[in-house]
């Protein structure tokens, strides 16, 4: 493991998805997971969203639209509040979704637009 990588993937792995977020997925760590979370900290989030040539809000609306494509939906509502965090609008995330459901499908579109919904209603009770 890279250090320095590991490191700056700690860093925009807490700004972009919450400092709670990350501190309950690392707590669940253990030797069997351990692995797989420093592999998920040092190369998605150091050495890909650690990279300059794309802004984090572009990074976060292709990663709803893949995520959206891939039927990821635990996925799909951590990043949107990621997205948010990133400063997409939520119209924008509506525009990401229309995308996704001509593009990859009506019921991909659906899902998204779903999970999309209950994710803003539980932000606008907080």
């Amino acid at each position: 493991m890279d250090k320095t990588t590991h490191d700056k993937g700690l860093e925009i792995r807490k700004a972009v998805m919450g400092e709670a977020f990350v501190t309950n997925a690392l707590k669940n760590v253990d030797d069997f997971n351990k692995p797989f979370q420093e592999l998920v900290t040092e190369y998605c989030w150091g050495a890909i969203w650690g990279r300059e040539e794309l802004p984090r809000r572009t990074r976060s609306m292709l990663n709803l639209a893949m995520l959206s494509i891939l039927n990821r939906p635990n996925e799909l509502r951590a990043h949107l509040r990621g997205a948010l965090t990133n400063g997409v609008t939520r119209s924008e995330i509506r525009e990401v979704l229309m995308r996704v459901a001509i593009y990859a499908g009506v019921p991909a579109g659906v899902d998204s637009f779903r999970i999309a919904r209950e994710v803003f209603a539980e932000l606008d009770k907080a």
